[in-house]
């Protein structure tokens, strides 16, 4: 076992243990006629500085398009969140299941899209050899673990959306925008792993 992946599960383990009650989310925009179970992998590398494996979405997709995303999905019939996170993270980027030490599942995520997202958290091992699939990835970048999980790295924003204001982060990272749905799966995953105390 790993310095890092004993940790994290250290760290996921006790946040885990209480609720928390304000963390974020957009199930108040929900479309509810239009709801879908889907799942993500959060792919922490192992290296001296742990990194996350992000995507950029095509812009020709029809849901979030162009945006910055973890690699995932909808679930298939029969899937369980796990099963759905590795195999888009195969689909995607052609990151295979055995290459992920997973820790578990954390705090569910409902968009105001319609999507109701498990993000599924696990280790892998660092420059493995990913390929995108350009009908689901255009780009593909590790983004550095202690910025994403440090608050004051992120603006906070508000747009009047759906008939209300809705909040959300973002931050810039050479070159790609991180916000909406991804910087808020991470804002929830920072309060539970406590990274930085």
């Amino acid at each position: 076992m790993s310095d890092l992946f004993n940790r994290l599960t250290r760290l996921f383990d006790e946040g885990h243990r209480e609720d928390i009650p304000d963390l974020m989310s957009d199930a108040r925009f929900a479309d509810l006629d239009r709801t879908a179970e889907a799942a993500v992998l959060i792919a922490i590398t192992e290296r001296e500085r742990p990194g996350v494996i992000l995507t950029k979405r095509p812009d020709y997709l029809r849901d979030h398009p162009g945006q910055v995303a973890f690699p995932g999905g909808k679930q298939d019939p029969g899937e369980d969140a796990v099963e759905a996170a590795l195999r888009e993270a195969e689909e995607e980027l052609a990151l295979h299941r055995t290459h992920v030490r997973l820790i578990g599942t954390t705090d569910r995520y409902q968009t105001g899209t319609g999507f109701d997202i498990t993000p599924v958290l696990g280790v892998v091992p660092p420059d493995l050899p990913l390929v995108p699939n350009p009908r689901e990835v255009e780009a593909w970048f590790e983004a550095p673990l202690d910025l994403l999980m440090h608050p004051d790295n992120w603006t906070e924003n508000e747009v009047f959306w759906k008939g209300d204001m809705r909040r959300y982060l973002e931050m810039h990272y050479e070159g790609f925008r991180i916000w909406g749905v991804t910087a808020a799966i991470i804002s929830n995953l920072s309060r539970r792993l406590a990274w930085l105390d």
